[in-house]
């Protein structure tokens, strides 16, 4: 607190310390503080015939013959005596010659001094201690909590100048992007020569752990310039008008700090498109949005500020705010592909000791779908797995069991499981195996196991894609859903009786027809039309819901997902029973190993006619 705070409160507590010396000077005056110490009556008797008295002072009340006696002894004390008839006490008192003896009248107790008077020092001592308080709660200082309620809760990042472009990897066409927005920032007359004007907004669009919140502090760090970071949440309150409050706080910290860059984290949370909540137009999640969109683009001028924000869900955000003018460039940081995987897994591997037996280039191969974020716990779990192991250096076993925990789960393999659920997990998941093997667009086996994992698996299969691809053709969702119902199948040709265990991949299989038929317009019996899915509400939306097709549809859509399901079935089941033989010694071999990998597994094919398609 600063030193003009100190002085405010300073005179507020002033009064308080008045009222305090006020009310002991009362409390002195009448007798409630330093009180003449009290004797018994029989002392008195003896000090007056032992002549150690000198004087004494009697305090006579006007209507009550009741009393004080104040007796003053030779040694300069003094001691008090309260008596029920002072008269009787002078009495006595004449039969001492040498004691003096004085009588004085006591006041009545006044009303006012003994009631009136303390109740008001005590309220006036309330009021001002409840004014010292509020006023250190509402002061102006850097605690403060009732003033700062609507100021924004952006924070300077400190960091952000050491961020840079080079350390984000795998992100080669976004960074191209985002480039002349950071040679504006560093040059902008070159610009505004041209007639150019700089992006007011950009949006990145992605999935989590992508690097989006990455990608814009390096552009504040390579650009050089502020860069505020804050959570679409902050804006937020329970009380109308404290996010429309905060936004307009933000823009006018960051105008005094301009150029700089504003970044909104999670900006679906206040940019959600409005009228789908429930408040209507005094909702206060929409004033909030209604303040941003005019800070962004509206009277105000707001020169030199780029507000960047992030989102994974696009599709729910106000058609206003992504208009050009407010949001005018749109910047998709999708997953990265096998390169930039081998880039991030480089970058993340910097300050980590690699064995000579790690190969980065397989593993950016191996884990296709991963994000960033993935890709750095995956290291990270590594590094884990090699200091419990006792080593100082990080083996690509270690990886591989990192792998595994972050995709499927940690193994357990203290579980205790009966023989007769091992082979049943065995002939499941090489089941899946086959299938794995023999379909061409789902890619071969990396591993399989019968260890049970994290959850209720029993076991996994776990494929090596061979490359990335953007797109699913109606192929190898069909190659999909036959790898899924496999392990039903081995199961019914096996033991002629079916599990519990197949319920996760016929569940999956039943998404992937279903999407087949509903948005992808795979269906030759329901043509090119768009149904619409299951996952498409909105916040608000939900209530008002409606399918936008008949129950006839409904029904066609429905016999067409079980065809489709049945047809894969069938194929999957004459592609199992051409390799019944791998089932059978795949099976056997997993039971003795509990985990096969993709060498061993291939082997079992040699020799068969058409095995690998």
């Amino acid at each position: 607190m600063d030193s003009q705070s100190n002085k405010n409160n300073l005179g507020l507590l002033m009064p308080l310390l008045f009222i305090i010396g006020l009310w002991l000077a009362w409390s002195w005056i009448r007798g409630g503080i330093a009180q003449e110490p009290e004797i018994t009556f029989r002392s008195f008797q003896e000090a007056l015939n032992d002549g150690e008295v000198k004087s004494v002072t009697v305090n006579q009340s006007e209507t009550v013959p009741t009393g004080t006696l104040s007796v003053t002894m030779k040694d300069g004390s003094i001691r008090s005596l309260a008596v029920s008839d002072v008269n009787e006490a002078q009495e006595i008192l004449a039969a001492f010659d040498n004691v003096i003896v004085q009588v004085k009248p006591v006041r009545e107790q006044d009303l006012g001094m003994t009631v009136v008077m303390p109740v008001l020092l005590g309220i006036l001592l309330i009021v001002v201690g409840m004014i010292v308080v509020i006023s250190r709660m509402m002061g102006a200082g850097s605690n403060s909590k009732m003033m700062n309620f609507g100021r924004s809760r952006a924070r300077l990042a400190k960091d952000a100048s050491e961020m840079g472009l080079d350390k984000v990897a795998g992100l080669r066409e976004e960074k191209e992007e985002v480039r002349e927005v950071i040679d504006f920032l560093k040059t902008p007359d070159q610009f505004t020569r041209m007639g150019a004007k700089i992006p007011k907004g950009i949006l990145l669009v992605g999935p989590p752990g992508t690097g989006k919140t990455l990608l814009a502090k390096a552009i504040a760090g390579e650009a050089g310039v502020p860069f505020y970071s804050i959570s679409g949440s902050d804006f937020v309150e329970m009380f109308v008008g404290v996010g429309a409050s905060r936004v307009r706080d933000l823009f006018e910290e960051a105008k005094r700090n301009s150029p700089c860059i504003v970044f909104i984290d999670e900006i679906d949370a206040v940019a959600r498109r409005r009228g789908s909540g429930m408040g209507g137009g005094h909702d206060e999640r929409e004033q909030t949005l209604n303040q941003l969109l005019v800070e962004m683009d509206g009277f105000a001028v707001n020169e030199g500020i780029i507000v960047m924000a992030a989102t994974n869900r696009v599709d729910i955000l106000d058609p206003a705010i992504l208009r050009p003018g407010r949001f005018d460039r749109k910047i998709m940081v999708g997953k990265p592909d096998v390169r930039g995987r081998e880039e991030i897994l480089k970058l993340h591997a910097a300050n980590k000791p690699l064995g000579d037996d790690v190969d980065l280039e397989k593993i950016a191969r191996t884990t296709a779908g991963f994000t960033g974020a993935d890709l750095q716990n995956l290291l990270n779990e590594a590094a884990i797995a090699a200091v419990q192991a006792g080593r100082r250096y990080i083996l690509q076993g270690d990886i591989e069991k990192a792998f595994v925990k972050v995709g499927i789960g940690t193994e357990k393999r203290s579980r205790l499981v009966s023989e007769e659920e091992k082979r049943i997990t065995a002939y499941h998941e090489v089941g899946h195996a086959i299938l794995f093997e023999c379909l061409p667009d789902v890619g071969p086996v990396h591993t399989i196991s019968i260890i049970p994992t994290g959850g209720s698996a029993a076991g996994y299969t776990m494929p090596l894609p061979a490359k990335d691809e953007m797109f699913n053709s109606r192929k190898k969702m069909m190659h999909h859903i036959m790898v899924s119902l496999g392990g039903r199948i081995a199961e019914e040709q096996v033991f002629d009786d079916i599990t519990t265990g197949a319920s996760q991949d016929i569940r999956q299989a039943t998404d992937v027809a279903r999407s087949m038929v509903m948005e992808y317009g795979m269906s030759d019996r329901l043509g090119l039309i768009h149904y619409g899915s299951d996952n498409e509400f909105v916040l608000g939306n939900e209530l008002g819901h409606t399918r936008n097709y008949g129950e006839n549809i409904a029904t066609q859509i429905d016999a067409e997902v079980k065809r489709i399901i049945d047809e894969c079935y069938e194929e999957a089941k004459q592609i199992i029973l051409t390799h019944r033989r791998v089932l059978d010694q795949g099976a056997q071999l997993l039971i003795q190993k509990e985990k096969v990998g993709r060498e061993e597994f291939a082997a079992l094919f040699q020799g068969e006619d058409g095995a690998m398609a």
